[in-house]
């Protein structure tokens, strides 16, 4: 047990979790140290057993019950995740649904992926079956981010747990009551299943750090490119794999034929919605110069009456850590002292644990405005000559995470154009909600994909067995007792196989 119902601790032992907006303590966890790391790890190495032997359909049955489960306690998760994370109840239970949605298609469709198939063993082979088969790597570690502390990990979780590997996870310490929330519905779904086919563990850097080296078989990671580059470095001192989730800072075209008021109701949402606390959110827009002046204009009609609270009519909430506000309020500075001009709020937006929308335009592209990840709710304008520069600018940052692009007639051929892992036309982020889609960037947005088939090949090794079924009397390739008479009628068939192609 690690929540208050425990022992006295000492203060230097907790982990103690807030409600972002009023600082109210909601609860206070034992932190894991590197001990308590490798216990867990040791517990889950051992349920894999038993987890990864199981069917396919087997594991379908666990994984659904896991989602009923969430369902029949979603009241009391949503509450949750409003108090823990600050979003509003409508929010949380979106995000829920998003989550849900992923846990069934995870459980679903992992048979139909991972199943043994056979492949062709080719014209020289023709003797060998080929057969491709999938096997659980054993215990994924996952660091989960504090934002979308439900629906992010759950890519990662729900996708290792149905390609049959148990799962150790450190939740954000800023979220650490709902990713024990989400572990517990699980046990209480699955009360047969063993001790340790999903179990989370608590606290801050350290206890994430002692993941990465405790022996995991794959390290899954959502958080910042500069945190994500440090994991990799320490997993690859045991060549520990890994899934990189990290920054980024998407952009949106917004074309000379796009539909004005439904790209600018897009961005107004995509930039400030979870106050702008989205890593594939709205930060930059590139607009059609033709068209620039009354999209600007509607998004700042539209954000003029968007505000943040804790209260029902509140339309997003707090920013969840603190320490974002500081980053937030330089990133508007900055902006502003380079060159560009606020249309909607400014400094004095940032209010406590509150920012107002704030829209900045033609800020200069070196400025971290436009060069470094926000995450609040902000967004910068830039006006542009065509779709040409839209696209170059679009493609220069470090980051390539997700993309929007608005227009009629030329979005798909734009879309093929941008330099990102995901990309939604006349609409935005919405390959985050279909599941079979993979979700991931590109550069220093991160590595590897969630979500879809590949996020169940992520956390599966490939097995290929080559089964001999009969012999072919001096053919045998393989072994020093081939001929000479076999190299001869080599020579002469391969320039048949291999040698027509004009």
């Amino acid at each position: 047990m690690t929540a208050t119902e425990t022992a006295p601790l000492d203060q230097a032992d907790t982990l103690t979790s807030v409600n972002p907006a009023t600082g109210e303590t909601l609860a206070t966890y034992r932190i894991d140290d590197e001990t308590a790391v490798r216990a867990a790890v040791a517990k889950a190495r051992t349920a894999a057993a038993t987890w990864g032997a199981l069917t396919h359909a087997e594991r379908k049955k666990h994984i659904l019950r896991w989602g009923s489960k969430l369902v029949e306690k979603s009241d009391e998760l949503c509450e949750l995740i409003h108090a823990e994370n600050g979003k509003p109840l409508d929010d949380a239970f979106l995000e829920l649904m998003l989550a849900l949605e992923h846990i069934k298609w995870a459980a679903n469709n992992a048979e139909k992926v991972l199943k043994s198939r056979k492949v062709s063993p080719g014209a020289f082979m023709a003797n060998f079956a080929a057969h491709l088969e999938y096997r659980p790597l054993g215990v994924v570690g996952i660091i989960g981010p504090w934002n979308y502390p439900v629906y992010t990990p759950n890519g990662s979780i729900a996708y290792a747990l149905a390609a049959g590997n148990c799962v150790v996870f450190k939740p954000s310490e800023f979220s650490t009551g709902i990713g024990n929330f989400v572990a517990k519905a699980f046990a209480e779904a699955n009360p047969e299943l063993p001790d340790g086919v999903f179990v989370t563990l608590n606290g801050f850097g350290a206890t994430g750090a002692a993941l990465v080296k405790s022996g995991v078989d794959k390290l899954a990671f959502t958080g910042s490119s500069a945190t994500g580059k440090k994991i990799m470095a320490a997993a690859a001192e045991t060549l520990t794999p890994v899934l990189l989730e990290c920054g980024g800072k998407d952009a949106v075209i917004v074309a000379a034929d796009a539909d004005i008021k439904a790209a600018a109701d897009a961005v107004a949402w995509g930039a400030t919605a979870n106050s702008g606390q989205t890593c594939a959110g709205v930060e930059r827009v590139y607009v059609d110069r033709s068209v620039a002046d009354e999209f600007i204009a509607e998004v700042k009609r539209i954000l003029t009456d968007i505000k943040p609270g804790s209260d029902a009519k509140a339309s997003y909430g707090p920013m969840t850590m603190p320490s974002q506000i500081d980053i937030v309020r330089r990133h508007i500075e900055d902006a502003l002292e380079n060159g560009g001009k606020a249309v909607l709020g400014g400094p004095e937006s940032v209010k406590g644990p509150y920012i107002d929308p704030v829209v900045l335009v033609d800020v200069d592209e070196s400025s971290d405005a436009v060069c470094e990840e926000t995450f609040g709710p902000t967004v910068t304008i830039r006006t542009v000559s065509g779709v040409d520069e839209a696209v170059e600018l679009t493609n220069k940052s470090k980051y390539g995470l997700g993309s929007a692009v608005y227009s009629k007639k030329q979005g798909m051929e734009i879309a093929r154009r941008l330099e990102v892992g995901c990309t939604s036309v006349n609409s935005v982020l919405s390959y985050a909600a279909i599941s079979a889609l993979p979700f991931g960037g590109v550069r220093e947005s991160g590595i590897g994909r969630i979500h879809g088939a590949p996020g169940l090949l992520e956390f599966s090794r490939p097995h290929s067995i080559a089964e001999q079924r009969f012999t072919i009397p001096g053919m045998a390739l393989l072994s020093y007792s081939r001929t000479d008479r076999t190299m001869k009628l080599l020579r002469k068939i391969v320039p048949f196989v291999h040698g027509r192609a004009k």
